[in-house]
């Protein structure tokens, strides 16, 4: 019998009705999986850290936290298939996702990673960063934003109220961040290309982005850059030629395209498991 894990991704991840779109999404995988033959065992990120994680294949990855990441590192030496490998989520906390992206070329908006319990840059610094802008962007610099309080936009002079607010709930770190002008889009996407959706948020997935095309080279290119299989995030387009990346998220929910995300990123990760195997 082959033999997958699911690994849920820790509440504090998904508040709110992050958590219950985040667990449909895997659902949706595991249901198409163990039609297909496979046994499962299904894992909280809680349990991961605590270091209980059964042996097997295929490890389906939501997990997002440093504690589990470490534990399911080794599984990538194994042999195993593992979607979203644990280099690529840590890969993922903005502190590190800005270099990765910066090394790459990826447009990615002018950004600033500062302890949250440390001081703000001079007003110098922070009207260079801001730009022409009057407002600039302060965005927890871990993990990607799940509430609204995780991303908050203040004029320079509110920068460091902003960042001892994201000290007091226990943040590590802060990313300021310019604002990029222009539409933003929505996307969502599996590693091999046979899923992609990139739209207006206010139209939802049925609607097509204008040049379609440059935002999907943008997207593909962003997340080799960090190695993710299946993935998400946000482009703001200043300009028709000059899109800007500005969140890359691994293995979103796929609220608003879930069955037909869910075939994709089933039919992708039996395509790995295939490919894995012929390489042994």
């Amino acid at each position: 019998m082959r033999r997958l894990v699911a690994i849920y991704r820790n509440p504090t991840y998904s508040p709110l009705q992050h958590l219950a779109n985040d667990q449909a999404i895997l659902d949706a995988v595991v249901a198409r999986l163990e039609r297909g033959g496979w046994d499962v065992d299904r894992v909280l990120e809680s349990e991961v850290e605590r270091g209980h994680l059964p042996a097997a294949a295929l490890y389906l990855n939501m997990a997002q936290g440093p504690l589990a990441s470490e534990q399911l590192a080794p599984l990538e030496l194994d042999g195993a298939v593992v979607a979203n490998r644990a280099t690529s989520v840590l890969r993922c906390h903005r502190h590190r996702l800005v270099g990765a992206l910066r090394d790459r070329g990826i447009p990615f908006p002018p950004t600033i990673i500062l302890p949250a319990e440390g001081d703000p840059p001079p007003p110098a610094a922070l009207e260079e960063l801001a730009g022409r802008r009057v407002c600039l962007w302060v965005k927890r610099g871990d993990v990607h934003a799940e509430r609204p309080e995780d991303v908050v936009a203040v004029e320079a002079g509110g920068v460091g109220a902003a960042m001892r607010a994201f000290a007091e709930r226990g943040v590590p770190w802060v990313a300021l961040q310019r604002h990029v002008p222009g539409p933003v889009y929505k996307f969502y996407a599996v590693a091999d290309g046979t899923f992609f959706r990139c739209y207006p948020p206010r139209d939802g997935p049925a609607s097509v982005a204008p040049d379609e095309e440059r935002l999907r080279d943008l997207v593909f290119r962003a997340a080799r850059a960090v190695g993710l299989d299946v993935f998400g995030g946000d482009v703001a387009v200043p300009d028709p030629a000059s899109p800007v990346l500005i969140d890359l998220n691994d293995w979103p929910s796929f609220a608003p395209c879930r069955e037909e995300a869910a075939l994709a990123i089933t039919e992708y990760v039996r395509r790995e498991v295939t490919r894995k195997r012929g390489m042994e």
